[in-house]
């Protein structure tokens, strides 16, 4: 059983899941890492989602940042979007994440910040214990 979920959208993502992976192993958090894009792996993000018993998503994205939103309308559990300035400063993908529509809720930290990302999650795991 994993705590945290990070999913990124694509292996250019990697310099941020690995500042979120280095906060959650000095925290000694039980997560586990996938590249899913939500937009060429849909199944497998899909499948990915039903499947781990994860108690709190990390989804980095930049670009679109399809990919916090798509997790959160499949889960009724938290996720956190970390946009990634891939274009535009990262505005784009900060926007995206932000701007979700009533019902899918997205938490969101800022540009590039997947230390924060990874406090909130531990966090999140702490009030409910």
């Amino acid at each position: 059983m994993v705590d945290i979920a990070v999913l990124s959208g694509s292996k250019s993502d990697q310099a941020i899941v690995d500042r979120i992976v280095r906060k959650l192993e000095e925290r000694r958090a039980s997560f586990e890492h996938k590249v899913l894009s939500a937009h060429r792996n849909p199944k497998e993000l899909d499948e990915f989602v039903s499947a781990t018993d994860a108690r709190v998503f990390i989804a980095v994205a930049g670009l679109s940042a399809a990919l916090p939103g798509v997790v959160a309308s499949k889960t009724s559990r938290p996720v956190i979007g970390v946009p990634v300035s891939a274009k535009l400063g990262g505005l784009d993908a900060l926007l995206s994440i932000v701007q979700m529509p009533p019902g899918v809720p997205v938490a969101c930290v800022g540009i590039d910040n997947g230390e924060n990302a990874a406090l909130l999650a531990l966090r999140i795991l702490e009030s409910g214990r």
